[in-house]
């Protein structure tokens, strides 16, 4: 299912993998809660200028759910507790509330 799985870096790093997965033809799908950047604002435009070039935004949990895809995967009842705990935020729901003319 997942045969290509890039872990990626900084803000810098992942934004130009991401760039050069996409002009090579792959789909490209960034934990946007595991990414960073040296200010929120820097954050911000590189999520949205790698989904505006295709990229997927996901998130940790998202692709957790997705490899055990249902409870009949033998190991869902640890995976569901790691997720049933709260995460620590990540600054990015504050960037999604409202009108974000980046996220539109």
């Amino acid at each position: 299912m997942f045969e290509n799985v890039i872990p990626l870096c900084d803000r810098v790093c992942e934004h130009s993998t991401t760039l050069d997965l996409l002009e090579k033809g792959l789909d490209v799908h960034v934990v946007a809660d595991a990414c960073s950047s040296r200010s929120q604002v820097d954050r911000l435009i590189a999520l949205s200028r790698m989904k505006q070039s295709g990229a997927f935004l996901t998130t940790g949990e998202g692709v957790i759910l997705q490899l055990v895809k249902d409870s009949k995967h033998p190991n869902f009842k640890e995976v569901q507790k790691l997720i049933m705990e709260p995460a620590p935020d990540s600054g990015l729901l504050q960037l999604f509330q409202g009108q974000n003319p980046l996220f539109t």
